[in-house]
């Protein structure tokens, strides 16, 4: 059974690059056998010369959009716990606000960044404003629904203990909700991507989505596919942080899973 475990421990290690890995030759595969050519879809292997000809360039500007990612993503955390908490512990807020928040989240955020061009100007403010906008709905509702479905028997009793509102929450709601915040985190810093290159695709002068334009100009496909390839990296990267420190933080809401396939 021990030794049971560990190899699937290790398959579990192993996979994830299996999986990829036969992505990328299943891609290879289908555009020489069909000999499609790189201005409809480039090869892995002509992205990859793409990327080892414009390393510099795409690390200058893959840099920018971690950037202002992490930042607008930073913003939404404080924020989307703060509101989800007050929503959570609160019919009335509950009520008050979840009409507006899924009127605003409804709105695409492609319409918006051109109103935060014209408030803010081209630059990083927009991209970081759009990633926390598209960012910040899903911590909302994950922590609010942590905290609102504490079970009422377990609010009694703590109530008969001498237990204030705020106490219970601190105490039960909080820890309640952490497996949903971080659930929520692994949504939130992959979408925030999503926001960062839309705001740098249309008014930036730097970033991945800029330098995608910009090589969508020169019809230059292969790099367009490096940069999002880049982009795809920096998001995995950035999950696997989040499922990190779930795993250190939330291990107990996962320990039934264990055992699973």
């Amino acid at each position: 059974m021990l030794a049971r475990a560990r190899r699937r421990r290790r398959l579990q290690r192993v996979l994830p690059w299996l999986v990829v890995l036969a992505a990328f030759l299943l891609w290879e595969g289908v555009v020489r056998l069909f000999q499609v050519d790189p201005f409809i879809l480039p090869a892995p292997s002509v992205v990859l010369g793409s990327i080892v000809q414009w390393w510099q360039p795409l690390l200058e500007n893959a840099g920018q959009t971690l950037m202002t990612t992490l930042a607008g993503f930073a913003l939404a955390i404080v924020f989307g716990l703060a509101l989800g908490v007050a929503i959570g512990s609160s019919t009335l807020m509950y009520h008050g606000l979840y009409p507006l928040l899924i009127g605003f989240n409804s709105v695409p955020k492609v319409a918006v960044v051109p109103v935060l061009v014209i408030w803010f100007g081209i630059g990083t403010v927009p991209a970081i404003i759009t990633a926390f906008l598209i960012s910040f709905f899903p911590i909302v509702v994950n922590v609010a629904t942590g905290i609102a479905t504490v079970e009422p028997e377990l609010r009694d009793v703590l109530r008969a203990l001498g237990a204030r509102p705020v106490d219970i929450i601190r105490k039960v709601g909080l820890p309640r909700a952490m497996p949903y915040f971080f659930a929520s985190l692994k949504i939130a810093i992959t979408v925030a991507f999503v926001g960062s290159i839309l705001a740098e695709t249309v008014a930036a002068n730097s970033g991945i989505g800029q330098l995608m334009m910009l090589a969508s100009s020169r019809f230059d496909v292969p790099l367009v596919f490096a940069g999002l390839l880049v982009t795809a990296a920096m998001g995995v990267a950035m999950y696997v942080v989040a499922a990190a420190i779930e795993a250190r933080t939330t291990g107990w809401a996962m320990r039934g899973q264990q055992g699973q396939i």
